[in-house]
């Protein structure tokens, strides 16, 4: 089921074994996340940078997000990573160094 989330912000996902990773989302999937991390399947979630610029990579991003998950609801009962490919991977890796994230 293709979606049509436009994303536009930067967040850090810390998992329950401490781990961390950098997502594109947007409001409604940080809200998730936040969701998650009251419900105990994430420990932490904070935003990094709001309102990115939408460029070719974020487009390129969303796409691939589009077409491969669809936003999790309310009634959630675990915290559904987005799995990337590594050309997915590269994406999320270029959007972080054109927003200066490191």
């Amino acid at each position: 089921m293709a979606q049509d989330e436009t994303l536009d912000l930067i967040e850090e996902i810390t998992r329950q074994d401490g781990s961390k990773y950098r997502e594109i989302g947007n409001m409604v999937q940080n809200g998730r996340a936040e969701l998650a991390v009251e419900r105990g399947f994430l420990k932490e979630v904070r935003i990094l940078q709001l309102n990115i610029p939408h460029s070719q990579n974020v487009t390129k991003y969303e796409q691939y997000i589009n077409e491969h998950y669809v936003m999790q609801d309310e009634s959630m009962n675990h915290w559904d990573e987005w799995k990337r490919t590594p050309a997915a991977d590269q994406m999320v890796k270029d959007i972080l160094n054109e927003n200066h994230i490191g």
